[in-house]
Protein backbone atom coordinates (compact mmCIF):
# COMPACT_ATOMS: atom_id res chain seq x y z
CA UNK A 1 0.00 0.00 0.00
CA UNK A 2 1.59 3.57 -0.99
CA UNK A 3 0.84 5.93 1.28
CA UNK A 4 0.24 9.29 0.10
CA UNK A 5 1.70 12.21 2.13
CA UNK A 6 -0.59 15.47 2.17
CA UNK A 7 1.28 19.16 1.45
CA UNK A 8 -0.86 20.46 4.85
CA UNK A 9 2.12 21.53 7.72
CA UNK A 10 -0.53 21.14 9.93
CA UNK A 11 -0.62 16.99 8.50
CA UNK A 12 3.35 17.01 7.76
CA UNK A 13 3.63 17.72 11.89
CA UNK A 14 1.49 15.31 13.03
CA UNK A 15 2.83 12.54 11.15
CA UNK A 16 6.54 13.61 12.80
CA UNK A 17 4.99 14.11 15.77
CA UNK A 18 2.90 10.51 15.67
CA UNK A 19 5.32 8.75 13.82
CA UNK A 20 6.85 5.16 14.70
CA UNK A 21 10.60 4.74 16.52
CA UNK A 22 11.60 2.48 13.81
CA UNK A 23 10.65 5.70 11.29
CA UNK A 24 11.86 8.60 13.75
CA UNK A 25 15.95 7.17 12.92
CA UNK A 26 15.30 9.00 9.40
CA UNK A 27 14.59 12.45 11.40
CA UNK A 28 17.92 12.04 13.06
CA UNK A 29 20.40 11.89 10.14
CA UNK A 30 23.05 14.73 9.70
CA UNK A 31 25.61 15.48 6.90
CA UNK A 32 28.41 14.36 7.13
CA UNK A 33 31.76 16.66 7.21
CA UNK A 34 33.22 16.96 3.30
CA UNK A 35 36.22 14.64 3.98
CA UNK A 36 34.04 11.48 5.66
CA UNK A 37 31.44 12.18 2.85
CA UNK A 38 34.33 11.41 0.41
CA UNK A 39 35.63 8.73 2.18
CA UNK A 40 32.38 7.03 2.72
CA UNK A 41 30.50 7.89 -0.30
CA UNK A 42 27.71 9.16 1.40
CA UNK A 43 25.61 12.06 2.20
CA UNK A 44 23.99 11.90 5.47
CA UNK A 45 24.03 8.96 8.40
CA UNK A 46 22.12 9.08 11.62
CA UNK A 47 24.28 10.48 14.61
CA UNK A 48 24.45 8.37 17.56
CA UNK A 49 25.65 9.09 21.04
CA UNK A 50 29.61 10.01 21.10
CA UNK A 51 29.86 11.60 17.12
CA UNK A 52 31.57 14.83 17.00
CA UNK A 53 29.72 17.30 15.47
CA UNK A 54 29.93 21.06 14.68
CA UNK A 55 26.60 23.18 15.30
CA UNK A 56 26.09 25.10 11.82
CA UNK A 57 23.19 27.19 12.62
CA UNK A 58 22.17 29.21 15.61
CA UNK A 59 23.75 30.94 18.49
CA UNK A 60 25.94 28.03 18.69
CA UNK A 61 27.15 28.24 15.06
CA UNK A 62 30.97 27.16 14.91
CA UNK A 63 30.95 25.01 18.21
CA UNK A 64 32.18 21.34 18.42
CA UNK A 65 31.54 18.38 20.77
CA UNK A 66 30.68 15.16 21.04
CA UNK A 67 26.97 14.24 21.32
CA UNK A 68 25.82 13.69 24.64
CA UNK A 69 23.02 11.97 24.19
CA UNK A 70 20.27 11.60 21.44
CA UNK A 71 16.13 11.84 21.88
CA UNK A 72 14.19 9.98 20.21
CA UNK A 73 11.22 11.56 21.70
CA UNK A 74 11.87 15.12 20.66
CA UNK A 75 14.43 14.07 17.40
CA UNK A 76 17.01 16.11 19.05
CA UNK A 77 20.20 16.25 20.04
CA UNK A 78 22.02 17.16 23.60
CA UNK A 79 26.22 18.38 22.78
CA UNK A 80 28.58 18.42 24.76
CA UNK A 81 29.12 22.59 25.91
CA UNK A 82 26.05 23.33 24.75
CA UNK A 83 24.49 24.79 27.16
CA UNK A 84 21.96 27.69 28.02
CA UNK A 85 21.57 29.51 31.19
CA UNK A 86 17.89 29.73 32.84
CA UNK A 87 16.81 32.69 34.75
CA UNK A 88 17.98 31.33 38.00
CA UNK A 89 21.70 31.24 36.75
CA UNK A 90 21.76 27.47 36.34
CA UNK A 91 23.30 26.08 32.64
CA UNK A 92 21.32 23.47 31.37
CA UNK A 93 21.83 21.56 27.55
CA UNK A 94 20.24 23.21 24.64
CA UNK A 95 19.15 20.18 22.61
CA UNK A 96 19.64 20.95 18.83
CA UNK A 97 17.60 19.84 15.71
CA UNK A 98 19.98 16.92 13.50
CA UNK A 99 19.82 19.20 10.43
CA UNK A 100 21.63 21.92 12.29
CA UNK A 101 24.46 20.23 13.02
CA UNK A 102 27.64 18.51 10.43
CA UNK A 103 29.11 15.16 11.60
CA UNK A 104 32.89 15.53 11.43
CA UNK A 105 33.90 12.45 13.61
CA UNK A 106 32.20 8.88 13.48
CA UNK A 107 31.88 7.01 16.41
CA UNK A 108 32.56 4.00 14.59
CA UNK A 109 33.20 1.52 18.15
CA UNK A 110 29.82 -0.35 16.88
CA UNK A 111 30.78 -2.75 14.29
CA UNK A 112 27.58 -3.08 12.56
CA UNK A 113 27.43 0.94 11.84
CA UNK A 114 31.20 0.33 10.21
CA UNK A 115 29.67 -2.56 8.05
CA UNK A 116 26.46 -0.49 6.98
CA UNK A 117 29.17 2.43 6.12
CA UNK A 118 31.22 0.33 3.99
CA UNK A 119 34.70 0.99 6.15
CA UNK A 120 36.01 3.44 3.66
CA UNK A 121 37.47 1.53 0.39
Amino acid sequence: MVRTVSKQPRKQRKARFNAPNHTRGRFLSAPLAPELREKYNTRSVRVVKGDTVKVLRGDYADEEGIVDSVDMKTCRLIVHGVMVTKADGTEVPRPIDPSNVQITKLNLKDKLREERLGGGE
